[in-house]
């Protein structure tokens, strides 16, 4: 284990602000797809997991001003009342509030009124709603334990409590799903005027129920034709309603982006607390372990629980930040790219983007470049071209 402070080598990236994600590792049960570490919730584990938490923010020694702050999970609403009031006031104490926001991820039917008032209170202006569907047998598939009379129930309770900030994620090209029954997820959520929306195609990821599943045999893949339909009439759906596209997957209405999720598309500085968190700080990414009670125990140590630990080079990361950038609906600034990464990505770059642009996939002009509509369905090839160069 490393020491007690965090002094890698100076960070590639100036910027005098930070974000902070926390991994809530519990859950009331793991979804089939799922592929992130959690366990099943306990109090006293609980407990424990967010002492750690807060003391390993102290050991970073941060004085970045906080610019975002991020719970997420796992399930960070299987949480009490009192364990979440007893968070947030301890983080608070510690970073005060976050200058841009402050998001926590939210399961229908496992939140009430005073759970909101809470986070309301501690400066939470934005909820991520973990919908996934709005047909009982796609939630059941899936593993989700709410009905998709929770999802509105949840969303009237959240804007009764002062939240306007709300995002929905839906998954799409879940196996015995059509485009009917995906369009009609789509209206459902926008009937509710949610100014956020984020639509994800089922990814079979190993070590997943779902994928044992798949290799069995049991189950049958929605094609790749369909899957790139139910895409294209999310975005058409959204567009209409007036959540425009500003990252492949995430739908918004203008000033509701997730800025937190920028600072990952953007590549700036964030730190990862808890199990099996990633962070990106002082030049180093580092992983930590994904389990609970080592974790836990290498905290209450004063030690990092990492267990990986990366320190790329300065050509790694300009490829690293194109491939985020590239995300973006806005794609890569080139002055921003130039100042970030030492980098001209026109001249790094050169052959990937007039390979891409010959097929309508990619364009550009002197400043910027970007996917067209037609790549963001496939967008995951072509930016693997952009990952090594």
């Amino acid at each position: 284990m490393s020491e007690k402070r965090f002094q890698p080598n100076a960070s590639p990236i100036p910027d005098n602000t930070l974000s902070v994600y926390i991994h809530v590792p519990f859950c009331a049960r793991k979804c089939r797809y799922c592929s992130f570490y959690s366990i099943p919730y306990n109090t006293e584990a609980a407990d424990a997991w967010s002492r750690a938490v807060l003391r390993e923010l102290e050991l970073y020694n941060v004085h970045h001003p906080i610019q975002t702050l991020y719970i997420g999970g796992g399930s960070p609403s299987v949480l009490s009342v009192s364990q979440i009031d007893f968070l947030l006031r301890r983080l608070l104490e510690q970073t005060g509030r976050p200058t841009e926001e402050f998001t926590v991820e939210i399961n229908p039917a496992q939140t009430n009124a005073e759970f909101f008032t809470v986070l309301k209170s501690s400066g939470v202006n934005r909820l991520s709603i973990g919908a996934q569907s709005f047909h009982p047998e796609e939630l059941s598939f899936l593993g989700r334990l709410h009905q998709p009379q929770d999802i509105s129930k949840t969303v009237k309770t959240a804007r009764q409590c002062g939240f306007e900030n709300i995002a929905l994620d839906l998954i799409y090209a879940v196996p015995g799903s059509s485009l009917k029954t995906w369009k009609q997820s789509v209206r459902k959520a926008l009937a509710l005027d949610i100014p956020h929306l984020s639509a994800y195609s089922l990814t079979y990821e190993s070590d997943t129920p779902l994928f044992r599943n798949l290799e069995d045999g049991r189950i049958v893949p929605v094609d790749e034709d369909t899957d790139r339909q139910m895409y294209e009439a999310a975005i058409d759906l959204l567009a209409s309603a007036g959540l425009e596209p500003y990252e492949i997957s995430n739908f918004a209405r203008p000033g509701f982006a997730c800025r937190h999720n920028f600072r990952y598309w953007d590549n700036r500085p964030w730190l990862g607390l808890g199990p099996s968190a990633a962070s990106w700080f002082n030049g180093q990414r580092t992983r930590h372990i994904a389990d609970l009670d080592q974790y836990i125990e290498s905290i209450r140590k004063n030690q990092w629980a990492f267990d990986e630990v990366q320190v790329p080079s300065p050509l790694e990361i300009a490829c690293e930040t194109a491939v985020l950038n590239l995300r973006k609906t806005a794609g890569i600034n080139r002055q921003q790219f130039i100042s970030q990464t030492g980098f001209d990505p026109m001249e790094l770059f050169a052959e990937p983007i007039q390979h891409y642009a010959a097929l309508g996939l990619l364009e550009y002009t002197h400043e910027t470049i970007q996917l067209t509509r037609p790549a963001r369905a496939v967008a995951d090839s072509i930016l693997c071209d952009f990952a090594d160069v």
